[in-house]
């Protein structure tokens, strides 16, 4: 793994965006920047960080750990579901398919958790009964694994609004998604959590819930977006969760929290100017990135050149 050090060096190299001309039409997201041509969506991550909706400054190679980290996913549930990667010619880039993007975010929930006014752990504290239509057992602790996962739908966010929350039946119900395709949806997001969990226990971590995003690609149903990163999931470290629970003290994160609970640590809280973060911490939040796509995948972690926006076009032009 790359050390503190050789990762403090890179802090002035962080991609916050590509220009690449003629390419395209361009859009930028929160993390990263899409380019839509003759069928196809260059999808190009960067280092930017989305913390309470907002970009705050940049993590090193963060943008080519969800990439690979999210390729690797994609190749270890290939079998379970198709997906919209045609190529990954770069660190940073992923060639994909344009697909039609279902209007649903598939949440699949393996631990009972959360701290909002709407958080499944919330409402079931408060004895709501059947909270997103669950039907779940009582005495369940804040933090304790679910008897089986479970699906939390969500529309997606449009125009700076919030996701608004659904019952599994509501999806249909409301005509979101027809019921046939919908029923394979929830099989596919099932299986790949269940994989996902499987991973995480080697790798000593335990992953708590994910956000799946699905579309349709010649009319079959595949898996689109980013899959299992600390950016996209919610991972806890293995060691010392249960004592945490024995004490009712949180878990330890190893996900993108770390980063949103030292900002919270200095009264951020997303709104006004947000705290400059120190090289040091920056350092500390990459390795977490880095880390958790080396205990995941097995891998060592190798960072591409600098700079990016040259090497992109190069690479994609070799594809050509």
């Amino acid at each position: 793994m790359l050390s503190l050090a050789e990762i403090q060096s890179a802090i002035p190299d962080t991609l916050l965006g590509v220009d690449l001309p003629g390419l395209g039409t361009r859009i930028q997201g929160k993390v990263r920047d899409i380019y839509v041509s003759s069928g196809q969506r260059i999808l190009i991550t960067t280092d930017r960080v989305s913390a309470f909706d907002r970009v705050l400054g940049g993590i090193p190679f963060r943008g080519q750990v969800l990439n690979q980290l999210s390729a690797w996913w994609f190749e270890q549930t290939r079998d379970i579901v198709g997906n919209h990667v045609i190529a990954v010619p770069d660190p940073n880039v992923t060639v994909a398919c344009e697909a039609q993007s279902l209007p649903v975010e598939v949440i699949v929930r393996g631990y009972i958790t959360g701290v909002t006014s709407t958080s499944l752990w919330t409402l079931y504290s408060q004895g709501v009964e059947r909270p997103y239509g669950l039907d779940l057992p009582p005495g369940l602790r804040k933090n304790e694994p679910l008897p089986e996962p479970v699906i939390t739908p969500t529309t997606k966010a449009t125009g700076g609004a919030h996701d608004e929350r659904l019952t599994p039946a509501e999806v249909v119900e409301r005509g979101l998604v027809e019921p046939r395709l919908w029923s394979l949806v929830q099989e596919a997001a099932l299986a790949i959590f269940r994989r996902g969990q499987a991973v995480a226990r080697r790798a000593g971590l335990i992953l708590v819930d994910t956000k799946y995003e699905f579309g349709l690609a010649d009319g079959r149903p595949i898996l689109i977006d980013e899959v299992h990163t600390p950016d996209s999931s919610r991972y806890w470290v293995a060691d010392g969760y249960a004592a945490a629970i024995a004490s009712g003290q949180e878990p330890e994160n190893f996900d993108k929290e770390f980063l949103r609970l030292w900002f919270m640590s200095q009264g951020y809280r997303g709104e006004g100017t947000p705290p400059t973060m120190p090289p040091e911490f920056v350092a500390q939040v990459a390795a977490r990135y880095i880390a958790s796509y080396e205990r995941l995948t097995g891998q060592a972690f190798v960072p591409g050149a600098q700079p990016a926006a040259p090497r992109i076009a190069a690479a994609l032009g070799q594809r050509r």
